[in-house]
């Protein structure tokens, strides 16, 4: 039954008092409060949908796992004394990008966190970024860029002493050149005897030489960056599916989840923001690497050019608390502590 309080609710004269509640089918009242009734109800309404519609922020914007790690972002500054080799004049990526940048982007999301990976093929980069760590201790780890050749190994001693330094990224091209397999096996021996990781970028057709290395080298952590560039979601490239598949099979190899907006074919920032598109490439990846072995990372700020952070994270963030809390904690977190074994910072 339902009730509304009015004054008449005092008057003892009132035939439709019920326990001390006015009746809302009196026709004293219905004639005379009627409209009160009708306005109260309408603000009523708009103070529930209002909450509710809080309330659905505030569920939403709950952190999907304990803790987030962003294992993929840039820091450059073109400014600097010499200007930086990437990204190029001209590029919308040509600008100062620092830690306070991607943290006013990632904050909102409870991502407060990341590895940087160095994209830049000077080797004095590097000590750039880890001076930078120094100061910023949303950095918990660094990837570095050292080619394999006659300098690496000292190069990565050098680095290596730092423990922000977690490893290097090569292009996957260098494993497909026949002329630096030697160097290749060297520095990847030498990686794992550092207790590092290895990050590997490009093409699906590289795949199957970093199975094999991986196979080589055991002891070593090896990273798949980028989804192995599938392409796009709806238009996958043809050897994408098989060359996951072989790569996966090895249990040192690892997949970050990143640059997943990256792969649409679409205009600059316009890739679509439902999770469903993204499901050819998502299933796939959980099919053939598990829970334990896949990795978030954002690839921001390049991730600009398919879609904002915002983006970015819900597209993730849908798909996995799909698969339970768990997984998140794995994805968002564990896992790149057991592949990168970033340090703590306080």
């Amino acid at each position: 039954m339902s009730w509304i309080w009015t004054k008449a609710e005092s008057d003892s004269t009132n035939g439709a008092l019920v326990g001390g509640r006015t009746h809302r089918n009196s026709p004293r009242l219905r004639n005379t409060l009627a409209p009160v009734h009708l306005k109260m109800n309408r603000r009523r309404f708009l103070q529930t949908t209002t909450a509710a519609a809080l309330l659905h922020e505030s569920v939403q914007a709950a952190p999907p796992a304990t803790r987030i790690i962003d294992t993929h972002t840039h820091f450059y500054d073109p400014t600097r004394p010499g200007g930086v080799p990437w990204p190029k004049q001209g590029s919308p990526l040509y600008r100062t990008v620092l830690p306070a940048d991607w943290l006013a982007v990632a904050s909102p999301h409870g991502i407060k966190e990341t590895v940087v990976v160095e994209a830049s093929l000077l080797v004095e980069d590097n000590q750039w970024v880890l001076n930078l760590a120094a100061k910023e201790k949303c950095i918990v780890g660094f990837v570095g860029h050292l080619d394999p050749g006659a300098e690496f190994a000292g190069h990565l001693k050098r680095f290596a002493a730092n423990p922000i330094f977690r490893g290097v990224r090569w292009s996957g091209a260098f494993l497909q050149d026949a002329a630096k397999q030697e160097s290749v096996l060297a520095g990847a021996k030498a990686l794992a005897k550092h207790g590092l990781e290895l990050d590997l970028n490009g093409s699906p057709a590289y795949l199957p030489h970093a199975a094999k290395l991986a196979a080589d080298v055991p002891d070593l952590r090896v990273l798949i960056n980028h989804l192995g560039a599938s392409g796009d979601p709806q238009s996958l490239r043809p050897e994408w599916k098989d060359n996951i598949r072989a790569v996966a099979k090895q249990p040192n190899t690892f997949m970050k989840v990143s640059a997943l907006v990256e792969q649409v074919k679409c205009e600059y920032g316009k890739a679509p923001r439902d999770t469903s598109y993204y499901l050819p490439i998502l299933d796939h990846l959980w099919e053939c690497f598990g829970p334990d072995r896949l990795i978030y990372g954002s690839n921001w700020p390049v991730s600009d050019k398919g879609a904002t952070y915002d983006v970015v994270f819900k597209v993730v963030d849908e798909y996995f608390r799909g698969k339970g809390p768990e997984a998140c904690e794995k994805y968002f977190w564990k896992n790149s502590k057991a592949a990168y074994r970033w340090v703590e910072r306080g």
